[in-house]
């Protein structure tokens, strides 16, 4: 997004941040953008009409979960693909151009394929020890959020929010675990032609998290933003529920977070949504523990 001519800089530095805001929290409300930026939502609504012009946002109906009160829900911004390219380097082809160097040199073929996941392991291991003391020093059930951090000092506008567990009749739904959402790739583009940098991200993400983690979706397949699933570590044996007289097991056991993930996978598998479900609804229901389609 280029600067504006005729001394119209504040104007488009204002606009900007909005896109910006945007792109860091996800689809938002006028209001939303107004509270958070600190502007009158006037201001907002204006940059907004401004940035729907220009096709760098698009207005969305807002996804409502549970019972929702009277009136038209509240219609929420997102960010274009025009939108989301405004915010990247210009250094793509250059980056392909050297994976497919890369993958020649090592004679093609599986060989190469093997060459470029090789590289993208060892990209991503290099960018993880920058996370590792900051994700380690956090407790168990926060270190999903310690990382979204991490990611989003480097580029990556990420969050995490718990997935809870669908509700059981006369028991409380349990976290089943933590989303981890990228709402920016800074290597989209390379990552479409080269699936192998993001399998090394997210054997990345299991290794700094200390367990098997799911990848949901992802920006580069032409999903909305990269999901991952984050199982809530199983409580220490000691503060499990004891087994219930004659070995019977208890009442309410505890799930393995492997087990929650395979669960987790199913629900949102490609067979079990419908072709045009949205990585939103994807993301959705991992939260609701239904099936997006």
């Amino acid at each position: 997004m280029a600067p504006a001519a005729d001394g119209g800089e504040t104007q488009h530095g204002t606009r900007n941040k909005v896109a910006r805001s945007i792109l860091d929290h996800g689809p938002s409300t006028a209001a939303d953008l107004a509270e958070r930026l600190e502007l009158t939502p006037a201001a907002v609504r204006r940059h907004l009409d401004a940035l729907v012009a220009e096709g760098i946002a698009e207005p969305r109906e807002q996804r409502v979960y549970g019972s929702r009160g009277r009136g038209r829900p509240a219609k929420v911004f997102a960010l274009t693909d025009s939108g989301r390219d405004a915010f990247y380097q210009a250094y793509d082809q250059l980056a392909a151009d050297a994976m497919r160097w890369i993958a020649r040199s090592a004679g093609g073929g599986e060989a190469g394929e093997a060459a470029v996941a090789e590289f993208a392991r060892a990209r991503f291991a290099a960018q993880a020890e920058r996370y590792r003391e900051d994700v380690e020093a956090a407790e168990p059930h926060e270190r999903a959020r310690a990382l979204a951090e991490a990611l989003t000092a480097d580029g990556y506008a990420a969050t995490a929010r718990s997935a809870p567990a669908p509700a059981v009749a006369g028991r409380a739904a349990r976290p089943l675990g933590e989303q981890l959402c990228q709402h920016h790739c800074p290597v989209q583009h390379v990552a479409e032609q080269f699936p192998q940098l993001c399998e090394a991200e997210t054997e990345v993400f299991s290794r700094l998290l200390g367990t098997h983690v799911q990848r949901l979706a992802t920006i580069a397949h032409g999903d909305g933003v990269c999901t991952t699933f984050v199982p809530t570590p199983a409580p220490p044996a000691a503060q499990r529920p004891p087994a219930r007289s004659g070995g019977a097991p208890p009442e309410d056991p505890v799930e393995e977070p492997e087990d929650r993930s395979t669960a987790l996978q199913k629900n949102a598998s490609p067979k079990n949504a419908s072709p045009n479900a949205s990585p939103e609804n994807v993301a959705s229901a991992v939260e609701a523990g239904r099936n997006p389609a």
